[in-house]
């Protein structure tokens, strides 16, 4: 861990929880959360709920962040978000590229690239996610995918654009499955994440973006993936739909 970087974990809820059901969750979190200051916080719920979570974190330290949006401003987009409509709810990051767009609703690095600068133009925050699959890790192209992704999907950046980009490594192979990456895999790969990151931006740069794991992260080997000095934090799935574990990830990464 870097002190020179804040850890910033964030719970992706992806497609789960009613109204009632986030607010439940949110308010536990409020709870016990409530004097958590050594790291950002952050959660993601869906669309329908930003409403009501906006409402319940107003001063708390826990921040807003949605699960996609839009490259385009408004318009004939059925069934899209624009940056603005997420700004009502005070929404402060959004996630970008996640495997699951990328695999299932066919995002390229191109189109994550374009809504990059669709976030950051509206003096947002984007998590951008990266990874492999098992496959490619099993083949030896981890740094060839990630690599090409991280070009990709970080074209147009200013350096001071990329400083405020949060970037999250998930390996598509450990996102849901229980499998995780030992920290030996995740630091690796986080130092090659900063070291093309320093090649692209500078080493100025490098040193201060923040890059999250991602990758059935858990209250267990929390503390032990955020001590790598290349961990900044984690972008965590299913763990960050019960308060009790979401919770204590955060606690175990001071």
């Amino acid at each position: 861990m870097n002190k020179d970087r804040k850890l910033i974990i964030a719970g992706n809820w992806k497609m789960n929880k009613t109204v009632a059901e986030a607010l439940d969750l949110v308010n536990g979190l409020k709870m016990e959360l409530a004097t958590v200051k050594e790291v950002d916080v952050v959660v993601c719920p869906p669309f329908t709920a930003l409403d009501g979570v906006s409402k319940a974190v107003i001063g708390t330290n826990i921040k807003l962040g949605a699960q996609t949006m839009s490259e385009y401003g408004f318009g004939a987009y059925t069934g899209e978000i624009a940056a603005g409509m997420l700004k009502e709810f005070s929404v402060r990051y959004v996630i970008l590229g996640h495997s699951e767009r990328r695999q299932i609703f066919g995002e390229t690095d191109a189109l994550v690239a374009k809504k990059a600068l669709a976030v950051h133009a509206a003096s947002l925050k984007p998590i951008v996610c990266v990874g492999e699959t098992l496959a490619e890790r099993e083949a030896g192209q981890t740094e060839a995918v990630v690599g090409t992704q991280l070009k990709g999907s970080l074209v147009g950046l200013t350096p001071e654009q990329m400083e405020e980009t949060i970037l999250a490594y998930e390996p598509v192979w450990a996102i849901g499955t229980g499998k995780t990456a030992t920290t030996q895999q995740a630091q690796e790969v986080h130092a090659f994440i900063r070291a093309r990151l320093a090649a692209q931006f500078g080493e100025t740069v490098a040193k201060r973006v923040r890059v999250q794991y991602g990758g059935s992260v858990k209250p267990a080997n929390a503390r032990e993936l955020m001590g790598q000095p290349d961990v900044d934090g984690a972008l965590v799935g299913g763990a960050s739909l019960e308060v009790r574990s979401f919770a204590d990830i955060v606690k175990n990464s001071i």
